[in-house]
């Protein structure tokens, strides 16, 4: 594969975790605020949107930690678990 073969790759890698991570979070967090002024009906779809935005976080905080400590994030199993490098 050529060098720029290589860096197409890298580049669509960083862009899709941009997305995900940089703008993805904050448009499911504006997507449930708006949920929230459609009404009754609305709102479970909203808490819904909520629950994934703190999942989200709460596993970008857990790779922070776990980082630190040197270990990492594995996704082995059903939900992720802190293992050694």
């Amino acid at each position: 594969m050529s060098n720029l073969g290589f860096a197409l790759e890298g580049a669509w890698k960083v862009l899709a975790a941009g997305l995900v991570l940089g703008a993805g979070l904050p448009a499911l967090f504006a997507l449930g605020i708006r949920a929230l002024a459609g009404g009754r009906r609305g709102k479970p779809i909203a808490y819904g949107l909520f629950a994934v935005v703190i999942l989200g976080v709460l596993l970008g905080i857990t790779f922070i930690v776990a980082s630190g400590f040197g270990k990492t994030i594995s996704f082995e199993h059903v939900y992720p678990t802190v293992v050694d490098k």
